[in-house]
């Protein structure tokens, strides 16, 4: 019987489907559990996939409302990067999955490998454990690198720390690829997705029910992307209790169903929800990248109640002291990691710096601060930002005036003397050299990017 897998990747770009392998749904047989609960919640990992979340139930109605019909549900970490594909020494990827490239997740592999667990500890409160992952597309291929989780609960919620070590031996700067941070799956029943996409965060506007059903049969199944303006979403059932995810460093987010129309089944059962926060990152071959997530099981009012309490409302700056900040880049790289005092970035007629999605209103911050030396005869920038369900526009964008004497500068560039300057905005692009002077070698060191008033 032939049974649905399901990658991280095509769940943000895509879907397409393999024969079952030597998985063969046996978590039952040789799982290894291990739980922490309070009087609310209680949350349990898998020794045997990598301490992938495998369970998470109200303490009083013990119901798993996680998914683990293949190894590529759970909650779990996976991360992306190139080449593509990536195929190590005399290895060959799965036939269907050549497109993802470099993928270790933490449960195992498409093969049917299991990541291997090699510190764990639970402390009756918390729960700590560190794998070497497995690569999705390959058969019995580790990764280069370690996963640790760091998980606690706080009344109703899941509050998890991942991080990955990377140790690559291809030191290659790759391309920024989308993160899942993490990528959650909820079971059949818990199929309705809802979260805020709107333009009135955190005053309790209407939330949206963002209907994304993929049935069985269908020749092709794309997920929904949106903009989640409150940095959360959660799949619920028909009386909008269910699991809720927040992020509060990423609005952009993935998500849909997958399953029949009956919206039945259990843990084992393919039918699923799906959830992502995703954002855009450079992973070098020697980085530490390290994300928070809070799972929050509860009501649509509970979920929505506890990001409120706990995310703190701000204008957008990001200060480059020891990371990227999520910013990546296009037609450029920077000098890798560590981070250390600021970016480095080489410069070229193309170079450009993108920040992730983000929301403020031009009104509330018409001074953009830009904190940076160049280390070329450069003598202008131009900067683009994006409005509210728009993307970038050279109508909205303004040319400012550098100083190429290798010294650092703080640049106060009055966005709000533009016209096209106005109503909500989620995110800014710039081009370090827009009258094209750089030369090989030159650099930009930018400390910091922030918005004000």
């Amino acid at each position: 019987m032939k049974k649905i897998t399901i990658a991280f990747y095509a769940l943000l770009h895509g879907w397409i489907t393999v024969d079952a392998t030597a998985q063969a749904n046996d978590a039952d047989s040789i799982s290894k559990m291990s739980y922490i609960q309070n009087a609310y919640i209680k949350v349990g990992i898998d020794l045997s996939l990598g301490g992938a979340i495998t369970y998470i139930a109200d303490t009083k109605k013990q119901i798993n409302l996680i998914n683990n019909f293949d190894w590529g549900r759970q909650v779990q970490m996976s991360f992306y990067s190139g080449p593509v594909p990536y195929e190590p020494g005399n290895k060959k990827a799965h036939a269907s999955w050549t497109f993802i490239g470099w993928n270790p997740i933490q449960s195992g592999d498409v093969a049917g490998n299991r990541s291997k667990v090699l510190e764990y500890k639970n402390t009756g409160k918390t729960l700590y454990v560190k794998c070497i992952p497995m690569h999705w597309p390959l058969d019995s291929v580790p990764g280069e690198c370690v996963f640790e989780s760091w998980i606690q609960l706080k009344a109703n919620a899941v509050e998890v720390k991942s991080r990955i070590v990377n140790n690559r031996s291809d030191t290659t700067q790759y391309k920024a690829r989308g993160q899942e941070l993490p990528a959650v799956y909820t079971n059949a029943p818990w199929h309705r997705l809802v979260s805020y996409k709107g333009d009135k965060p955190f005053t309790h506007d209407t939330l949206s029910v963002i209907a994304n059903h993929n049935f069985p049969g269908a020749p092709s199944i794309q997920w929904a992307h949106w903009q989640a303006t409150e940095n959360w979403a959660a799949n619920v059932d028909e009386n909008d209790y269910g699991l809720g995810i927040w992020n509060a460093a990423v609005q952009n987010f993935s998500g849909g169903y997958y399953g029949d129309s009956s919206f039945k089944g259990s843990s084992k059962d393919a039918g699923t929800g799906y959830i992502s926060p995703v954002n855009t990152e450079v992973l070098d071959h020697n980085i530490t990248y390290t994300y928070n997530y809070t799972l929050i099981v509860g009501s649509l009012k509970e979920i929505r109640s506890y990001v409120y309490k706990n995310n703190p409302l701000q204008l957008p700056a990001w200060h480059f002291n020891n990371d990227r900040r999520h910013w990546t880049y296009e037609n450029t790289t920077d000098a890798g990691w560590p981070i250390e005092d600021g970016l480095f970035v080489k410069l070229n007629k193309q170079a450009t710096m993108i920040g992730p999605y983000t929301f403020w209103k031009a009104a509330d911050a018409p001074v953009l601060v830009f904190e940076a030396a160049y280390h070329a005869d450069v003598k202008k920038a131009k900067v683009y930002w994006r409005s509210f369900n728009g993307k970038f526009e050279e109508k909205n964008s303004i040319e400012f005036m550098v100083s190429g004497d290798g010294k650092m500068h703080t640049w106060h560039i009055s966005l709000h003397q533009s016209p096209n300057y106005k109503g909500v905005l989620t995110g800014l692009k710039i081009v370090p050299d827009s009258d094209h002077t750089a030369k090989d070698g030159d650099m930009l060191h930018v400390k910091y990017i922030a918005l004000q008033k």
